[in-house]
């Protein structure tokens, strides 16, 4: 027998992150149970029936169902504000599968032009070949974005901050316009993280998350997690992910369900962190700009103030001498790690344009601001002066 601990909806969503969705065992156990199953056994055949026609609903096959991912699914549902969710095996897996099972031959989409590398290849590549026709603007201009609109469209996928030069988007006023012309709007809220961002509050229909990123926040293992109405999850969602098979692991699905317990002291300290960077590398003679939603100074620092509760745990900076500069930068950095991961405990930086980037056109980048001496950084929680000191020191090797 198992029971599924009751939350209070007045809890905070530090609480939430420990306790909601957990379903004990007849142990009685403290930490979640890592299900390690592919199949499930039936006391009888009717109950086997029963179970593949629904109408007695439980656990049949972990590549759509797996007790210990619902409880990861149920933790994001409860500190998301979302009715339902579904994990799946990476964050791309979760970008895929939210616009795949959408979207059919003649379908339109509008997107933001400032979107990760794979985004953008699912959006220009991938699926116009299956018919689907992708329409890009500029996520900043709502000008464009009305446009845009103004015709009948089936979705709208957006990042906001984007990644890596941190646009934001005006979520509410472009839900809106996406909502009179019939679209399901995506946003891909990992920059943000559940905790500095609630897009479904702001009118968006859909959020995923490369669970990657900061929910797991140490670098272990791969994840992700879509999140939306019942109605979206179960009767659009749903079979696509029974059928393709996108599924998260039990494992890495209770690594991540540890990983929730700290996102809240996590990104409360990265986000100190990074605005004390941010500030510190402002202005400084080798650096062309300096990009953090909530620094005084960013272009669209309004916005951010606006639907965003903390700049995030992310920043980028242009260095002024191009590629050369950004590579003698990364080279001479001795605490900060290179890496194209983010969201870890570990501070990483990269060189979009040549790694994360690296495979769109120079005008893709352009339009998107990515240019040859674009550095992405991702604050981890080493002590923000030592991070000050280490990237300072690698100026001067400029």
């Amino acid at each position: 027998m198992t029971v599924t601990r009751d939350i209070k909806a007045s809890w905070n969503a530090a609480t939430k992150l420990v306790h909601a969705g957990q379903t004990r065992s007849q142990f009685k156990e403290t930490s979640e149970t890592i299900y390690m199953t592919s199949g499930y056994v039936y006391g009888t055949a009717e109950e086997a029936e029963a179970a593949f026609d629904n109408s007695q609903p439980r656990f049949v096959y972990s590549r759509f169902g797996n007790p210990t991912v619902s409880m990861f699914e149920q933790r994001m549902v409860a500190i998301e504000g979302a009715e339902a969710a579904r994990a799946t095996s990476s964050g791309m897996a979760a970008v895929f599968a939210s616009l795949a099972s959408l979207v059919k031959a003649g379908d339109r989409i509008v997107a933001s032009d400032a979107l990760f590398g794979s985004c953008q290849f699912i959006l220009a590549e991938i699926l116009p070949k299956w018919g689907v026709e992708t329409v890009f603007v500029d996520g900043r201009d709502l000008e464009q974005w009305k446009a845009a609109l103004a015709k009948p469209t089936k979705a709208v996928f957006l990042e906001s901050p984007s990644n890596p030069g941190l646009r934001l988007v005006d979520l509410k006023a472009v839900a809106d316009l996406a909502h009179k012309a019939g679209a399901t709007v995506v946003v891909d809220n990992v920059f943000a993280t559940p905790l500095l961002q609630q897009p479904l509050k702001l009118g968006a229909d859909v959020v995923v998350y490369s669970a990657t990123k900061h929910i797991d926040g140490q670098g272990r293992c791969l994840g992700g997690i879509i999140l939306g109405t019942e109605k979206y999850i179960n009767e659009t969602l749903q079979p696509f992910i029974r059928h393709t098979g996108p599924s998260l692991s039990p494992m890495n699905a209770w690594i991540l369900l540890k990983g929730l317990e700290t996102l809240d002291l996590r990104i409360a300290k990265q986000c100190e962190s990074s605005l004390k960077i941010a500030r510190a590398l402002q202005g400084h003679a080798k650096l062309a700009q300096v990009s953090y939603p909530t620094l005084e100074g960013f272009p669209q620092y309004e916005l951010a103030k606006k639907q965003m509760s903390g700049g995030g745990t992310m920043l980028s900076f242009s260095l002024a001498g191009g590629k050369a500069a950004a590579f003698k930068l990364l080279n001479a950095l001795e605490l900060v790690l290179i890496s194209n991961n983010l969201g870890d405990s570990k501070s990483l930086a990269t060189h979009p344009a040549t790694t994360t980037h690296q495979r769109l056109t120079v005008e893709q980048r352009a339009k998107q601001g990515i240019d040859e001496g674009l550095v992405r950084l991702s604050v981890g929680l080493e002590h923000a002066d030592d991070l000050i000191d280490d990237l300072l020191n690698a100026l001067k090797a400029v």
